[in-house]
């Protein structure tokens, strides 16, 4: 069916064999590799490479650019999230809403709480897919949890939610929920009126000087949670959804201790506090700036559509052909692709942080730690460096020979993991949200040699 679709768009004068060629075509003779998915991966590095028949590899790549451009960018969005609300505060991605369609959502929701990474390729010769044209590097982190169920279905992500306005507004009264709600007490017994519980619970609560000037909404949260504690339950925590979210936070804690210790409940000081409302990187930076008593963030439109940088730019570009180098020239550095069919590595130093990541040809000899290397950072090629790394990691993993998977792909928690161990590794001073002090990407002096051939020869 593809093959006839196509043969009804193209020009009539194609051949019919190009066509009986096209039915032959599989994956047989291509060969992936990439870093381990959850990788902290820096800009101009080659984070998947390709290799196989010319035609095959170019098909691939509108199909992988697809797959790991947003991918990669909601991992980077969601890792400064978490960067900038803590290890301790609980993040939900609640984006279903505002994604770009139910592919996006599922992305969204997926590479929120894993993380994603970046890649290059290869032909009978060799293409590659560099990290994106940014300076700053590709954090990757996870959220706690999804709003999105069906996220939640098809890949293990916790899911949370809150109660939609819709559904509380559509009561009036209580007495139109009055029928509803009964509840039996945890440790046995009949089911009882929560409702009428808990408007006698209200009445103690409205006469409480503690809780006298609490905001509408308060007392009635803190009478049913009194309610469900008499049966033998804990209520789930308190959201807040519009106004000084942090300033309110701490009036909401204030009043949930007084409860407490006036009706001697203790667990009622810690009840967790939940915010959402349009929540961004400033949100959270106030958030640190003023203090707050907030527990768990949800955030939505802000981190799905990523609109301090919507798309990524990864690229994917050809490098090696049966065996022969290539180059694609620009006035613009930046954008000058690096020939050769290569192997990256992660220069580690004493202190445990990398600080360099080196790209050299395939056929050279690995790098060793306590090796004294010569290299060219991008960015000044005309100065050569010496460093010396105390590890030295290759990054890249071979997951797909032949047409064969030859390495089991991780499970999410594992990615999780991954990802959060990458980003731990960092320096602080290049982890750093504002300003963060550049990492270099550097390339060998026998690979520096050949750019300066290919250049040279070109002109």
């Amino acid at each position: 069916a593809d093959v006839a679709y196509l043969r009804s768009i193209l020009p009539s004068t194609t051949e019919d064999a190009f066509f009986d060629y096209l039915a032959t075509l599989d994956t047989s003779e291509v060969t992936v590799s990439a870093v381990p998915e959850g990788s902290v991966v820096f800009a101009r590095v080659p984070f998947l490479q390709v290799k196989g028949p010319l035609l095959v590899v170019q098909l691939l790549e509108s199909t992988l650019l697809c797959l790991v451009n947003y991918a990669s960018l909601v991992a980077t969005n969601a890792a400064r999230f978490r960067l900038l609300a803590g290890p301790d505060v609980k993040l939900v991605e609640m984006g279903l809403r505002r994604a770009q369609g139910p592919d996006g959502a599922l992305s969204a929701s997926k590479y929120s709480y894993i993380g994603g990474e970046c890649c290059p390729m290869a032909p009978h010769g060799t293409a590659a897919m560099p990290s994106p044209m940014s300076p700053s590097p590709s954090l990757l982190a996870g959220f706690d949890y999804t709003s999105n169920v069906l996220a939640g279905k098809l890949y293990g992500i916790p899911v949370r939610g809150t109660i939609a306005h819709s559904f509380i507004v559509s009561f009036t009264s209580l007495e139109e929920v009055q029928l509803r709600v009964s509840l039996p007490p945890l440790a046995g017994g009949e089911p009882v009126d929560l409702p009428a519980l808990a408007e006698s619970w209200l009445q103690r609560v409205d006469t409480n000087p503690l809780l006298a000037h609490a905001r509408s909404g308060l007392p009635n949260f803190c009478a049913v949670a009194l309610a469900l504690h008499q049966l033998g339950y804990q209520a789930i925590g308190v959201r807040l959804d519009s106004g000084d979210l942090a300033q309110q936070s701490k009036e909401v804690r204030r009043v949930l201790r007084a409860c407490g210790a006036h009706f001697q409940v203790p667990w009622f000081e810690t009840i967790p506090i939940a915010v959402s409302n349009d929540i961004s990187e400033q949100s959270l930076e106030e958030f640190s700036r003023e203090g707050s008593e907030i527990d768990m963030i949800g955030v939505g439109t802000n981190l799905v559509t990523c609109p301090l940088q919507p798309s990524l730019g990864c690229i994917y570009k050809l490098v090696e052909v049966n065996g022969s180098p290539c180059l694609k020239l620009t006035e613009d550095e930046e954008k000058m692709t690096i020939p050769g069919s290569k192997t990256i590595y992660r220069l580690y130093d004493a202190a445990g942080h990398p600080f360099m990541d080196l790209m050299a040809l395939e056929e050279e000899p690995s790098p060793s730690a306590g090796q004294e290397l010569v290299v060219h950072v991008l960015g000044r090629l005309g100065e050569a460096s010496k460093v010396v790394p105390t590890t030295v990691e290759p990054l890249h993993r071979t997951y797909f020979r032949d047409g064969q998977m030859c390495e089991p792909l991780p499970g999410l928690p594992e990615v999780k993991s991954h990802a959060q161990a990458s980003l731990s590794l960092l320096n602080p001073a290049h982890r750093r949200l504002h300003e963060p002090q550049p990492y270099p990407v550097a390339v060998s002096e026998r690979l520096h040699r050949l750019l300066a051939e290919l250049r040279q020869a070109s002109q």
